[in-house]
């Protein structure tokens, strides 16, 4: 199992590299970093699993009163000609379509609290579908992927960030981010479909896919002459529309004549229940990567990288500073943005590595932590090819995010 082997080799590098550290640089405080760092990513994966205790019965009791009023049945039937290609395993008016397509909203919209519960919930109801309970099926490894290649149209989080350390137009980001993470998505997509034999020339595919492409293209072209509207679009737009789908829920509720506050009771109980499974699976990913950045192991891997590309050739460096924040984000988000942040107070966020890293930061998501929390949450052991083809979306998310970045920013 890939967990398992990750979990094993992040403590035994771990501990291998501060042997090394005690041994040849006489680092007495190595191991007590490390212990330190145990504690404390405890800590911390408690905490997220506290505030996603309130995340997951809002978003589930919110999902409950939008399938009893029909809402999320108006959804499915919306998009289900599509998901019916690319889940061919998940019947069209099944409420994982809805759920789906809700967490993929929340992500465009870049409206993280919203989209992990979400996805949870996505995940628990193509579990019931899945005839091995014990191993990801092929419609929970395409929606893994494509949620982690987490294309993204409104990064709400990063531009507020980029606001607060006095960015002088922290809208900048926007576009680059949008185009590495649809590259992204689109990698994740065909990787995934010619796996699992999925026609993506079929004229519904091609459709929904030219249709979403020139939808992201017309709205490009909008900012690009009106660029004073991207703030606008940034700050006001996401947590608009997000609010407008919270009232149809309960205005197609009402209509429905439910009782609209049991319905989400009820609902909000079964988010309550997701948050205690999930803990057990936040501890362990989240003390083991804790450890691995403590020991010094993922600076060694960066230093070792740089190295590498100097010896290959590489003569245009100014990326690989930025590198930190594209390595941690496949294991931890908030590691990332710790280091995002950093870098703003190293190098300025209007710099080329200050925009780049906020680019990072936008166009690659957690995929050790979605793959962790979304099985575990179900209690999938065998996660076959998930993790894989969800670093290689996060690659290509990278490697698109400094090809644009050098097109933007130099």
């Amino acid at each position: 199992m890939l967990l398992n082997r990750l979990w094993i080799g992040l403590f035994v590098s771990s501990l291998l590299v501060g042997g090394f550290k005690l041994i040849i640089y006489g680092d007495t405080m190595v191991f007590k970093e490390m212990v330190t760092a145990l504690f404390e990513s405890a800590k911390l994966a408690f905490e997220i699993a506290l505030f996603l205790t309130g995340a997951l019965c809002l978003w589930m009791g919110l999902m409950q009163i939008g399938e009893k009023g029909g809402a999320v049945r108006i959804l499915t039937r919306w998009v289900s000609p599509l998901f019916g290609k690319l889940f061919p395993g998940v019947p069209r008016d099944h409420p994982a379509v809805g759920s789906m397509m809700m967490n993929f909203s929340a992500n465009m919209l870049g409206l993280d609290n919203a989209a992990t519960p979400l996805g949870l919930k996505a995940m628990g109801q193509l579990q019931e579908l899945n005839p091995n309970k014990k191993e990801a099926s092929d419609a929970q490894i395409m929606f893994l992927v494509l949620n982690t290649s987490g294309l993204t149209v409104i990064p709400v989080s990063i531009l507020a960030y980029r606001a607060s350390y006095g960015s002088s137009s922290p809208s900048e980001v926007f576009l680059p981010i949008l185009f590495s993470t649809y590259f992204a998505s689109m990698v994740g997509l065909i990787a995934v479909a010619l796996k699992q034999k999925i026609n993506l020339l079929n004229k519904t595919i091609l459709s929904y896919l030219g249709i979403a492409t020139a939808l992201i293209v017309g709205l490009l072209i909008f900012l690009i002459y009106q660029p004073e509207q991207v703030e606008i679009v940034s700050n006001v737009g996401g947590n608009l529309l997000l609010f407008l789908v919270v009232i149809a829920f309960i205005v197609l509720g009402v209509r429905k004549k439910i009782n609209v506050y049991e319905a989400f009771i009820e609902g909000a109980k079964g988010g309550f229940d997701v948050a205690i499974k999930i803990v057990p699976y936040l501890v362990a990913i989240l003390v083991a990567i804790g450890v691995f950045k403590a020991c010094g192991a993922l600076e060694l891997l960066f230093e070792g990288l740089k190295y590498v590309l100097i010896q290959v050739g590489v003569t245009t460096l100014d990326f690989i500073e930025a590198l930190p924040t594209a390595f941690m984000k496949p294991f931890s988000g908030g590691a990332a943005r710790g280091m995002m942040i950093q870098a703003f107070e190293t190098y300025g966020v209007d710099s080329f590595i200050g925009k780049l890293t906020a680019t990072f930061q936008g166009s690659t998501e957690t995929t050790f932590y979605v793959l962790a929390v979304y099985f575990g949450s179900v209690g999938i052991k065998r996660t076959r090819y998930a993790a894989g083809y969800g670093l290689l979306a996060d690659l290509a998310g990278i490697i698109a995010a400094i090809v644009i970045a050098y097109i933007f920013y130099k």
